[in-house]
Parts: C-alpha cells; structure tokens; sequence
C-alpha cells in the first residue's frame, strides 16, 4: 500500500511524476467509480506512464458519485449549496492528511500559525457545519494558540474594535479571512487604517451582492481597509489542498498540487506549456478519493508551481469558490 506521507517530502518534478504515476495505480485498482471511467475513456487504462496520459475525474462526478478508493470514511464534506443543483460530496478516509495538507501549506506560505491571531468571517460558510473550509478555519484558529483568534459571523462593531486593537498592539500579525460579500459590508460600517493585518478572501458573493471582477473587488477592499494588497485563497469541497495568493492575483500550489491547462474542446488534450484554457488539477492529498479532477475553472498557466483564474467553463455550474474572476 502506498504511504501517502511521502506526498509532503516531493522536492522535484521526478519525484512528482512518480507519486502521481503510484496514486494513479492505487485509485484505478480501488476506486470503482474512477476505474469505470478511465476504462470508458482510455484505450489502454493499465499502461499509463505520463502524467498527461492520466484520466481527469469530471468534478461534478462528486455530485452524484461516492468518490472513494478505500473501504471506510471518517468525515463527509458537503459543499455549501450556492446553487439550485445537488451539492457536492466529499468523503474523507483520513482527516489527519487533510489536516497535515492545510498545515504545510499555511506554512509553506505564511510560516508557523501561531505567528498569527485569525479572524474568520465566513457567515455563509458557517451555517454549514460540514464545510472543510470551516474544518480548516476552526484548526488553525486552535493551532494558532490565540485566545483572540475566532470566528465574526456578522457581529461588526466588536469584529472592528478587535481588528483595530490587534492592528496597534503589534503583538503578533492578524489574519483576517472572509467571503467577499462580508468584508465589503464591514468596510461599508467602518474604513480602516492597517498596518499589521493581511485580508485574505475566499469564496464568493453568496447572491448577496452583485458579481464583480476580482481586480475591482480587490481595489475596494484595499482602499476600506487601508492595505497595499488582498490575499487570496482558492479551495473547493473536492480537494483536500489550496493554493494561496499574496496579491497579484497569482495563485501558488504546494508541491503535491498542480495545475493543467486542457484544452476546452478537448479535454483529454493536455499540456504542461498550455498557456490558458480550462483547469485540470492534481491534488496527491486526495490520496483516498481521487487526485485528478477536471474542474469548471478556466485559468492561464503563469509557471510549474503558478496560475492565474480567468472565469468559468461555459454552461457550468457558478461555485462559491471562484464567482470572481
């Protein structure tokens, strides 16, 4: 069996393209809803050597599909239900590899959580108990080892007094993460001056705004809040890892995730050097349901470790995760 701690220690493509070569194998052989498509899709499902000859699970299999490549799940997520369709599911054999995925990764980014104070305003998100976006606010807010670490549903005139009072004292960095739709309503209740706080978005409007462009959303947000740049973070309910971005609009994945460009017209056309197109994603710590999922994102390739999101696969469904573009 494979051990899927080594995911964390891949330093180089080889060493990549091993991993993903190994999973593949394991979910093919395990994954009963994965073999039948690959066998439906693939001459030859059996003699996969390269990684673009790997089969992409279409995500909205995860709709009406139990996606799993073991016998036994810890945990369901659910996605948040911002459409009228089904939501998605995710089951989760092992959240202690959800859990490593999220930590290295803050890490990786940001350095060790308890650098941080986190303030989460996820209102939406946090009506849904079985959302792992909250799974992963929640842990690192315990990680973080802050007694002002904590979740603001709507509450923004304590949210306001504790951003300011953090923001003076200096003592450590805040984190601030919440859904586009919140932090511009805290930004119409108080302005702000700071200078030791990173605003960091995820999600989408929620239908509680009117849609906007990522790159005009991010000026309000920066002007309200009186910082040089809105952080990013991209995530779903069918991958078990995120990529960050700093504010550039440059989205970076750790080593055990990737981004392909395949070709909207044909999916099975993938390439490394593809410079847009729809985004097809690898993700090693979905060890136990599927690491290759074609997603409905449409994104541009910027480098092996990099991409930028350009909007939405046409006739898809609208995702919390990525209604701006």
């Amino acid at each position: 069996m494979h051990n899927f701690e080594k995911i964390f220690d891949i330093k180089n493509h080889s060493e990549f393209k091993k991993q993903c070569l190994d999973i593949y194998n394991f979910q093919y052989e395990n994954n009963m809803v994965y073999q039948n498509y690959c066998n439906m899709i693939c001459e030859d499902p059996t003699d996969v050597n390269e990684i673009n000859k790997i089969p992409f699970l279409p995500i909205s299999f995860f709709k009406t599909k139990k996606i799993l490549s073991t016998d036994n799940f810890e945990k369901v997520f659910y996605s948040s239900g911002t459409t009228t369709n089904s939501r998605s599911k995710h089951f989760i054999s092992s959240l202690k590899l959800y859990q490593k995925s999220f930590i290295n990764n803050f890490k990786l980014n940001y350095s060790d959580i308890t650098q941080y104070t986190i303030l989460a305003l996820l209102p939406n998100y946090y009506d849904n108990k079985d959302s792992s976006l909250i799974y992963m606010i929640e842990k690192l807010i315990k990680l973080s080892k802050s007694k002002e670490s904590g979740f603001f549903l709507d509450d923004y005139i304590n949210l306001s007094k504790k951003l300011i009072e953090l923001d003076t004292k200096k003592e450590r960095k805040t984190i601030l993460i919440g859904v586009p739709y919140a932090l511009l309503d805290m930004i119409d209740f108080n302005q702000f001056q700071l200078n030791n706080t990173i605003i960091m978005e995820t999600g989408g409007m929620k239908g509680r705004r009117k849609e906007m462009v990522r790159t005009e959303l991010h000026e309000k947000l920066k002007r309200g809040f009186g910082v040089s740049k809105i952080h990013s973070e991209y995530g779903m309910t069918e991958l078990l890892s995120q990529a960050y971005s700093k504010g550039d609009g440059i989205f970076k994945t750790p080593s055990w995730m990737k981004v392909i460009i395949r070709d909207i017209n044909d999916a099975q056309n993938l390439d490394f050097n593809k410079k847009s197109g729809a985004i097809n994603i690898i993700d090693l710590a979905n060890y136990n349901s599927c690491s290759f999922i074609a997603t409905d994102d449409m994104g541009k390739h910027v480098n092996d470790d990099e991409f930028e999101l350009i909007g939405r696969v046409d006739n898809s469904d609208i995702r919390g995760c990525n209604l701006l573009v």
